[in-house]
């Protein structure tokens, strides 16, 4: 294998892994936008849920059996 047989396999090799680098870099954009999505909705969630304890707890005494006994 001559000099320019081998300049030619490394250029296509580096063509190829900069390709990859670029699908893998894009995969975690992706990832980290999903991540940030679940975080925000965790969040949320959390938020509502405290809201809703907040108001049970208002609703009905704690020692009190609900009415479906």
């Amino acid at each position: 294998m001559n000099n320019e047989e081998r300049m030619v396999e490394l250029e296509s090799k580096l063509t190829s892994q900069e390709d990859l680098l670029d699908v893998l870099n894009q995969t975690v954009y992706r990832q980290q936008k999903k991540i940030d999505q679940l975080e925000e909705l965790c969040i949320a969630l959390a938020k509502r849920m405290t809201n809703m304890q907040g108001q049970d707890a208002g609703d009905m005494p704690a020692n009190e059996r609900p009415p479906h006994y």
